[in-house]
Formats: C-alpha cells, sequence, structure tokens
C-alpha cells in the first residue's frame, strides 16, 4: 500500500548532443511513472507529487534485495527534507534501475532524482524498507 504522504519528486538529466530527446524522456519515465515533463534547451525535467510514481523504484529495490545499498546513498544525500538519487540514465533506458554513488559515474549522465517531504524518513522507509 502506498502511503499518503505529500511530498514532491523532480527528475533531471542532460540531454547529449549524441542523444535522442524521446529516448532521454522514456528512460525518464521509466524512473518515473506519469510526470509532468518538460525541456529546456538541453536539459529535461520531469516533476510528480506523487509516491506512486516511484513504485517501478520501489519494486526493483524489493526484487533485487538492495534496501541496504540504496537507503545508504538515500541517507547519504539527506539534507533537510530532502534527498537525491543517481540512477544511470542508459540503464533505465532499458527499464532497468542502476544506482550510481556520485554522478558523474554514469558515462552520459546520471537521471537525478529528488524527493522532498515533510516526512522524508517516512517516504524512505517505504521506499526501502
Amino acid at each position: 500500500m502506498i502511503p499518503d504522504i505529500k511530498c514532491v519528486i523532480e527528475a533531471s538529466c542532460m540531454i547529449n548532443p549524441s542523444e535522442d530527446p524521446d529516448k532521454v524522456a522514456a528512460a525518464v519515465s521509466n524512473v518515473l511513472a506519469e510526470p509532468e515533463i518538460s525541456t529546456r534547451g538541453s536539459m529535461l525535467s520531469a516533476r510528480s507529487r506523487s509516491l506512486a510514481s516511484l513504485e517501478r523504484l520501489r519494486e526493483t529495490i524489493h526484487s533485487k534485495q538492495q534496501q541496504k545499498t540504496y537507503r545508504r546513498s538515500l541517507e547519504k544525500n539527506l539534507a533537510d527534507r530532502t534527498t537525491t538519487l543517481y540512477l544511470n540514465k542508459q540503464a533505465a533506458f532499458a527499464q532497468k534501475m542502476a544506482i550510481c554513488q556520485e554522478a558523474d559515474e554514469s558515462p552520459l549522465g546520471p537521471i537525478t532524482i529528488t524527493i522532498s517531504s515533510p516526512e522524508i524518513q517516512k517516504v524512505l522507509d517505504w521506499l526501502v524498507s
């Protein structure tokens, strides 16, 4: 069951000159379900206000038994009521979730997922426990 917690989930990534913008948008949509997507220059942004949009990511975390890895990364990047997660863009396009510990680990640049909530700890508990 998805808890009813107020949150804002944002995804962003660069569209490199060698990349098809539609494929980059598809990669982001594979991570964040039904987002509002916008493009400004070479930057793609997506936004959602529902934890349901992270259900695919949650399923992947639990199916691969990677809760500790994801929790460690989310808590490392936790500041106030916001946390950040970096995902490999190429893997996301292939409907896989591959976490990057640092933004520069992904050759084409990562998809940066930012989650903000007044109840951020409850969001993390739902996502990775």
